[in-house]
């Protein structure tokens, strides 16, 4: 049976990130509230952006970018689309598994690029 504090530990255990930058935060075993941010700058910036949003009357949820990260983004996603297409291409020409597992292994790449927004 898992009991909540089984539970309150398991979820310490998990990796977490940081609420700004998206780092990998540092395992800490400290009683308390479970960190956010990987630094201060993280938090003020975090703190300034929740402000900003607030006074513009968007919603809490909103997610904000600049036309750069936009345009990174958009980026981004077009790699990681002609890396999936470069795999469906060399499927239909018959391509050995090999070279089918290494373009893969470039849309795997691709993808883990597009998890961090920032």
């Amino acid at each position: 049976m898992i009991t909540p504090e089984r539970l309150r530990l398991r979820s310490r255990a998990e990796v977490r990130h940081c609420g700004w930058c998206g780092q990998r935060l540092p395992e800490d075993g400290k009683v308390g509230r479970p960190r956010r941010y990987c630094s201060q700058s993280c938090r003020q910036r975090a703190y300034e952006r929740r402000s900003a949003v607030q006074r513009g009357g968007l919603p809490e949820d909103a997610v904000v970018l600049s036309a750069a990260e936009l345009a990174d983004l958009q980026d981004r996603l077009f790699q990681l689309r002609c890396a999936a297409e470069d795999v469906v291409t060399a499927a239909d020409d018959g391509a050995a598994p090999s070279e089918l597992k290494s373009l893969a292994a470039a849309v795997v790449e691709n993808a883990h690029g597009l998890e961090r927004l920032r």
